[in-house]
């Protein structure tokens, strides 16, 4: 995103927002916090009565399961609360499109809902224009509200989608004193089951799961999803395999499903994008220092996860392998991430950090599609 433009609402047009969508808006920022980042953004939705009372609150738990605009609904079904004449308040433009899920539009219109209250656009073509089949519906919409807010939610994301790459996210598993195997190679386990457990939480909803060739010769690893009793999760990731050596025939990655692809590459870039191309919104990258160092190098993480075990080795091998960075002041900088679960949670013994690059610059606001249409007598 570049160019900095002010959000100004459109001549002759007053984009006025009540305090109860105010209060609303920030409800459904918060409530967005408690899904998971991935290849779906992060989206609250709150739904206001005529009145302006708080009926319901929504959000997104991840790829596959209802978006947050249908959470609420469904929500509202259950507890037999009619819609009709409601104002639903969301972080994102409803999508239009059939996914995993169906288009939020299609649920909006269904339920009653007369007034729609959005954030910023979706930028994801297949989903876009959310707003105008509202509209042609006779559902009044405006954008805007908590903008700058929705932006910083969700900028890895939105940076990952502009770049038409997945959204990467680092898993480390180390030691107090950042080692991830000791001196005579052993690694396991450093990490807790606890956390092995939540490691393979993530990979059953990931698209890919990508490690080096190095790992893969040196460990062998399967690179599954499974349950905590070692059963295949029903849902599996994609095994890529990043590197220019071969990968043996007999390498446990392989299995007996298909999953396993091999990416004749050593620049993340490129890995990416073969990925992409192939499909892959969501991959975890994984494995040796040498990998997860030229992602991050790179510049191509957008969510952080270490599980930090309450072991030191004082040797052996270091979890990164160099940056490229020489001074303090060019150091990676990373910040706290709230989402999903917090940013440090304690699973068994040990602690799980929960990081995204901290943003570097104040946030762009792209002008919506909302506003040019209120200027050509829009709502």
């Amino acid at each position: 995103m570049t160019g900095a433009v002010e959000l100004q609402p459109a001549a002759g047009v007053v984009t006025a927002f009540t305090p109860d969508e105010t209060r609303a808006m920030e409800q459904a920022l918060q409530a967005a916090l408690h899904g998971p980042r991935g290849a779906n953004p992060l989206v609250g939705a709150v739904v206001v009565s005529p009145e302006g009372r708080h009926l319901v609150t929504g959000y997104h738990r991840g790829a596959g399961t209802a978006h947050a605009e249908a959470d609420a609904i469904t929500q509202a079904a259950a507890a037999g609360l009619d819609l009709t004449g409601c104002t639903m308040v969301v972080t994102l433009e409803p999508c239009n499109h059939v996914g995993r899920t169906g288009p939020c539009t299609e649920a909006i219109i269904a339920a009653g809902i007369t007034d729609v209250v959005y954030a910023v656009d979706d930028p994801h073509d297949p989903a876009a224009g959310g707003a105008a089949t509202l509209r042609a519906a006779g559902i009044r919409v405006r954008s805007g509200l908590g903008a700058e807010e929705a932006l910083d939610l969700n900028r890895q994301w939105f940076e990952a989608v502009a770049a038409k790459r997945p959204f990467v996210t680092l898993h480390i598993a180390q030691t107090l004193d950042g080692r991830i195997a000791a001196e005579d190679g052993t690694s396991q386990w450093i990490s807790s089951p606890e956390s092995l457990a939540d490691n393979h939480g993530i990979r059953s909803r990931i698209d890919a799961i990508l490690v080096g060739t190095q790992t893969v010769l040196v460990d062998n690893p399967r690179l599954t999803a499974r349950d905590p009793h070692g059963n295949p999760a029903p849902r599996q990731p994609v095994r890529a395999v990043m590197g220019l050596r071969a990968i043996p025939d007999d390498a446990a990655i392989h299995g007996d499903d298909g999953l396993a692809v091999h990416l004749p590459t050593r620049d993340p870039h490129e890995a990416l994008s073969l990925l992409y191309g192939a499909g892959t919104r969501h991959v975890m990258v994984e494995g040796g220092s040498s990998i997860l160092s030229s992602f991050l190098s790179a510049g191509l993480v957008d969510e952080l996860i270490v599980y930090l075990a309450p072991t030191l080795l004082g040797s052996g091998t270091p979890s990164l392998n160099g940056l490229g960075i020489t001074s303090l002041p060019d150091a990676q900088q990373w910040e706290w991430d709230a989402s999903d679960g917090g940013a440090v949670r304690t699973l068994g013994r040990d602690l799980r950090l929960h990081l995204r690059p901290q943003r570097k610059v104040a946030l762009d606001q792209p002008p919506t599609r909302d506003s040019a249409e209120q200027a050509q007598g829009g709502y």
